[in-house]
């Protein structure tokens, strides 16, 4: 989607805000001993008492409001009856549509104490995205975001998830440009424009590049790497980005 008028950036901003918000409620309630299925409940009750509705389940008939991963579980998680343990990598990922306009985000962050390694890919992660972030802007091909956040994580030893990417979005949850890489591809190479609403999401790993598909047709999997992602909706503008979803 392109925005063009005062109500396309004030309904990206108001779904924004509304997805960033739920996101933050779950992060804040999942605690070592709740469930993914009870977190997820949370984000139901918030999306119904704003007006807006959940993306994955409306738009893909999703089993749950929210994706709630944990550690193996990279992307896609159904919230069920899986406890947080203490030090687990969870991921929430929160995406919802108002009005006709969609936003999508998504953080992931060790619950309670964990390893030195399940922070550190957290922590890089957030420095990835802030690095793409910087060269989004109009003119600029999308291939330099996902080269910025390849180079900081090969600055801290480790790589990133190739077979998952960012995408387009605004009018519908997926849109053009269909992926916004985490590495440097010539494939990569739709050029930014003002206007344009993108959801920028790098996976930081600490050595496998590719994830696969669970039996359940949703979640994708690493084997035994630690994966962090962060996510956030960006209005690319000639004055700097617009993050709708903080």
């Amino acid at each position: 989607m392109i925005a063009k008028t005062e109500a396309d950036f004030n309904g990206l901003k108001e779904i924004g805000k509304i997805c960033g918000a739920i996101r933050d409620e779950l992060v804040r309630s999942a605690k070592p001993g709740i469930t993914t299925k009870e977190l997820d409940e949370i984000a139901g009750t918030m999306f119904e008492q704003v007006g807006a509705q959940s993306a994955p389940k409306g738009e893909y008939d999703f089993p749950g409001y929210t994706c709630i991963s944990i550690n193996e579980e990279v992307a896609h998680g159904i919230p069920g009856e899986r406890i947080i343990q203490e030090g687990d990598i969870v991921n929430i990922d929160v995406s919802g549509s108002k009005n006709g306009y969609f936003a999508d985000t998504g953080i992931s962050f060790v619950a309670g104490q964990g390893e030195d390694m399940s922070h550190k890919v957290c922590d890089v992660v957030k420095e990835a995205f802030e690095a793409g972030l910087e060269k989004a802007k109009p003119g600029v091909s999308t291939s330099a975001l996902g080269k910025a956040a390849h180079n900081v994580a090969k600055k801290h030893g480790l790589t990133v998830i190739k077979n998952l990417t960012g995408h387009g979005i605004g009018r519908s949850i997926h849109e053009a440009p269909d992926h916004i890489f985490s590495f440097f591809s010539r494939w990569d190479n739709e050029i930014l424009k003002d206007g344009m609403v993108i959801a920028f999401e790098p996976f930081i790993s600490t050595f496998e590049e590719q994830v696969y598909q669970a039996e359940d047709g949703w979640t994708f999997l690493t084997v035994e790497s630690a994966v962090a992602q962060y996510e956030h909706t960006i209005i690319v503008t000639k004055e700097g980005p617009i993050i709708t979803t903080l």
